[in-house]
């Protein structure tokens, strides 16, 4: 993979954030999103649901048609070698105009490319009008 599209050594929230601009806001094919980012054999795990690869970029299409509008929360972020941690909320406007919360417990695995090669998340949805009080302790 070119230096140029290496994904840079940031907090997983900070991955989470550039991958979702360039799902809503490139003009990039939506594996060529999915592969700046993730690995082919990617794994993904949301809430118990298992995505690999193609399940990812299928999820990228609805996504691009309907997240008009976001912006991400940061709260908690660790790293250590090739593993990653984060708590974030991501606030989103649909095109429909309801606004959403979701506060986020990711965890990922770099290769050595530094793309993903795992993630594991739990989400729970907040109340969009009260989720930057509702997330933090």
């Amino acid at each position: 993979m070119p230096a140029a599209t290496r994904v840079p050594h940031l907090d997983l929230a900070a991955v989470m954030a550039a991958l979702t601009e360039d799902i809503v806001n490139a003009d990039d094919p939506p594996e060529a999103v999915i592969d700046r980012y993730f690995t082919s054999d990617v794994i993904q795990i949301s809430d118990g649901s298992r995505f690999d690869r193609d399940e990812l970029i299928a999820h990228v299409r609805p996504v691009r048609k309907n997240l008009v509008d976001f912006r991400y929360e940061l709260h908690d972020s660790v790293s250590a070698g090739d593993r990653l941690a984060a708590r974030y909320t991501l606030h989103g406007r649909m095109r429909n105009g309801r606004s959403i919360a979701t506060e986020v417990y990711a965890f990922g695995e770099r290769a050595a490319d530094g793309r993903l090669h795992r993630i594991d998340q739990l989400t729970r949805e907040l109340p969009a009008d009260d989720s930057a009080q509702a997330a933090t302790w």
